[in-house]
């Protein structure tokens, strides 16, 4: 391969979804009360973590924080929502990027997928507030769905590509970890594995995305390419080898995931 046609990767990418926060806690005791909102004043971007969610982000900081330095996260972004930014903060004070602490470099492109008119709202509640928007979605499917004010999977994938071009740029041959959100970590592993609607789709109803669960890809030259390859998926371990009990609620908007 000459120097017209290198390829800028990084050498391993990590996606970590945050741990629990308290959004996933109201947001289940308001679907097991049959109540049409979630019961959350804060804007979405300030939900912490949960005490649980505190305690998966510092497991899952040790184990990074366990791993040789030459195979730590060398650098760690970070959605700007402050439940990711727990996590994130987690990671580097265990000692889980190479060469100690250091600072999160925060991405907003990495956010949660806006909920528009939808935010707190339960699947009830969309259903009777918003009946029309609400058959619309089902005809149409949530990967192309736009709530009002809000985002589908495909404009979350639009944001996401620009994001993966200026990691390419800033850190090729680096270990990067991204802390972020569940419908995040699907739509990379969609624009990484270049997959179909339907491919993601069927992936995201085989399991919840766990809370600090681990995502990575590898990234192996070929002959005119490199190929994203995954190497972990929805990895429970750090959760398991800490004892911190395991957890994969939905992301705060159930209904517009």
């Amino acid at each position: 391969m000459n120097a017209e046609q290198q390829i800028f990767w990084p050498e391993r990418l990590w996606l970590v979804r945050h741990g629990q926060s308290q959004g996933n806690v109201a947001r289940d005791l308001a679907t097991e009360q049959g109540l049409a909102t979630i019961g959350i004043e804060i804007r979405d971007v300030d939900v912490p973590l949960s005490d649980l969610g505190h305690e998966q982000a510092a497991a899952a900081g040790r184990w990074f924080a366990a791993l040789p330095d030459e195979q730590k996260p060398q650098v760690i972004l970070s959605s700007p929502y402050l439940r990711a930014r727990q996590t994130a903060q987690a990671i580097c004070e265990a000692g889980g990027r190479s060469g100690g602490k250091a600072r999160t470099v925060i991405d907003e492109r990495l956010r949660e997928r806006e909920f528009g008119v939808f935010d707190g709202l339960t699947t009830l509640g969309i259903r009777q507030q918003y009946p029309e928007e609400a058959a619309h979605r089902t005809r149409l499917g949530k990967f192309y769905h736009r709530p009002p004010g809000g985002e589908s999977w495909a404009d979350v994938i639009l944001r996401l590509r620009s994001a993966l071009n200026s990691i390419n740029l800033q850190y090729s041959g680096k270990r990067v970890l991204i802390v972020c959100h569940q419908v995040v970590v699907l739509c990379m592993r969609y624009i990484l594995e270049e997959l179909s609607e339907q491919d993601i789709l069927s992936i995201d109803k085989q399991a919840e995305i766990l809370n600090c669960g681990i995502c990575a890809f590898d990234f192996e030259t070929e002959e005119l390419a490199c190929a994203p390859k995954l190497a972990l998926w929805n990895h429970a371990a750090p959760l398991e080898q800490e004892n911190a009990p395991v957890t994969s609620e939905p992301d705060k908007m159930v209904a517009s995931r």
